[in-house]
C-alpha cells in the first residue's frame, strides 16, 4: 500500500451527457470540439495512456496497448459546476442544484450583501465573462471605489476588485461575510469567488489572488472517511477551496498548473501511504472561460510534456487517475461549463490498460480510492481498483 494520485484536469470533458440538452449543451464536447477547432490534439504521452480508446479524437491515435486502464464517467448530480463534480468525485451524489440567477441577484440579496459588508453601492449585478465585465466596469470601479458583483450559467456570486482599490485582506473579508451571512438558505449559491485585478484602464489583468468561498460537503467525503482512517491526506491547489477544507491534512496552495505539477511530483517523491488529490485549473479559468481552444490545447501539451515526470517517480503500488469535473468547450458558443462526459484514465505502473467501459457515476472515483486504502465507507460508486 502506497500512494494514491487523482488529478482532475479542470473543464476537460469528453463529450455531452445523454441529459445535455437540459443545460442548452447540446453537441457539447470539450476535446472532440477543440481537436477539430485545431485541426487534431498533439498529446502523445496522454494518447499512450489511451485518452484516444475512449473516443475517437482528431489527432490522437488508439493504443493497442494503452500504458493506463481507460473509459468516462457519468455525473448523476444536478448541474454542472466544480463543486459538485468534485463532491461526487469525493463519493457524493448532490440531490439538490444550487441555486442560478440567469437575471442577476434580486435587490433584496444585493442590498443585504451592501448592508451585511458595509459597501455603498456595487457595479454589474448580471452574469459575464469575468475578463470582460472588467474591460466594462474596471474605470468605473476605480473611480468610486463600488466592487463589480456578476454571476454566469454556474451557481456563483463573483466580486472583482481591482487590488489597489479594494486592498486583498478586504476583499476575501467581503467575501466571507458574503459565505456566512447572506447568500445563505435558498440563496446558498456553490460558490463566491473573489476575483482580484490589477492594471490601468484597458488593460486591466486578473490575478492569481484569485480564492473560493465554498460550502462545506453536505456529508462526508473520501476524504474525510480516509483522514478518519490514519490515511495522510493532501489537497493540491482547488480542491481545499471546493471541500472547503473538510477531511484534508496537508493544503498545498497553487497559482498555475505548473505549480501544481510540480508539488505532485514533491509528493511522488517524499510522502507515503497518502491520498494526493489535485486540480489542475488553467484549462477552465484561462482557454475553457475564454472561448480559446489553441490556447487550451497549448496547457494541455505542457501537461502532457510532463506527465512522464509524474509517472517517473510513481512505483508499482501507487495508483494513478486522471480525470475531469466537468466539462468547458472553448467551441461552445457561452463561456460557460458544459453538461459532459469526463475522461478516466487509470495508471498502474507495468500493468497493462484495459477498457473500464462508461462509469455510472464520477463516484467509483472516491470507492475506487477507498478500496485501495481498505477504508471502510457509505459513498456512493463502484470500485475499479482491479478491473
Amino acid at each position: 500500500m502506497n500512494n494514491f494520485f487523482v488529478i482532475v484536469l479542470d473543464g476537460v470533458g469528453i463529450g455531452e451527457l445523454p441529459d445535455a440538452n437540459k443545460y442548452n449543451d447540446e453537441k457539447s464536447d470539450t476535446l472532440g470540439n477543440m481537436a477539430n477547432s485545431v485541426g487534431g490534439l498533439n498529446l502523445p504521452n496522454l494518447a499512450k495512456f489511451g485518452l484516444g480508446n475512449i473516443k475517437p479524437i482528431a489527432g490522437i491515435q488508439n493504443q493497442s496497448k494503452p500504458l493506463a486502464s481507460f473509459g468516462k464517467l457519468s455525473e448523476v448530480s444536478a448541474g454542472k459546476d466544480s463543486t459538485t463534480g468534485h463532491w461526487e468525485l469525493g463519493g457524493l451524489k448532490v440531490e439538490i442544484e444550487f441555486p442560478f440567477y440567469p437575471q442577476g441577484f434580486p435587490k433584496e440579496l444585493i442590498d443585504k450583501f451592501l448592508s451585511e459588508t458595509g459597501e455603498k453601492n456595487i457595479l454589474g449585478n448580471y452574469p459575464a465573462s469575468g475578463t470582460e465585465i472588467i474591460k466594462e466596469l474596471g474605470a468605473e470601479h476605480v473611480r468610486t471605489g463600488f466592487p463589480i458583483v456578476y454571476t454566469s450559467a454556474d451557481s456563483v456570486f463573483q466580486i472583482a476588485a481591482h487590488e489597489e482599490i479594494i486592498p486583498i485582506p478586504r476583499l476575501y473579508e467581503i467575501c466571507t461575510i458574503a459565505r456566512e451571512k447572506v447568500l445563505v438558505g435558498k440563496d446558498a449559491v456553490g460558490r463566491i469567488i473573489a476575483r482580484p485585478f490589477i492594471g490601468t484602464e484597458g488593460n486591466y489583468t486578473r490575478t492569481t489572488n484569485r480564492k473560493d468561498f465554498s460550502l462545506d460537503p453536505p456529508s462526508p467525503t473520501i476524504l474525510d472517511f480516509c483522514l478518519d482512517a490514519g490515511i495522510e491526506t493532501f489537497a493540491v491547489g482547488k480542491v481545499n477551496d471546493l471541500f472547503n477544507y473538510q477531511g484534508i491534512k496537508h493544503r498545498l496552495k497553487t497559482k498555475s498548473n505548473n505549480e501544481g505539477i510540480e508539488k505532485i511530483i514533491e509528493l511522488a517523491k517524499t510522502v507515503k501511504d497518502a491520498f494526493i488529490f489535485c486540480n489542475l485549473v488553467d484549462f477552465d479559468v484561462y482557454f475553457g472561460h475564454r472561448n480559446d481552444p489553441a490556447g487550451f490545447h497549448e496547457a494541455l501539451q505542457q501537461f502532457d510534456e510532463r506527465l512522464p515526470e509524474i509517472t517517473k517517480h510513481l512505483d508499482e503500488t501507487d495508483r494513478l487517475i486522471l480525470t475531469a469535473d466537468h466539462g468547458n468547450d472553448p467551441t461552445d458558443i457561452s463561456t460557460d461549463h458544459t453538461r459532459e462526459y469526463v475522461p478516466l484514465l487509470y495508471y498502474r505502473k507495468n500493468m497493462p490498460g484495459k477498457n473500464l467501459g462508461i462509469r455510472k457515476t464520477f463516484a467509483d472515483v472516491a470507492q475506487t480510492v477507498a478500496h485501495f486504502f481498505e477504508v471502510n465507507n457509505d459513498l456512493q460508486g463502484t470500485s475499479f481498483l482491479n478491473d
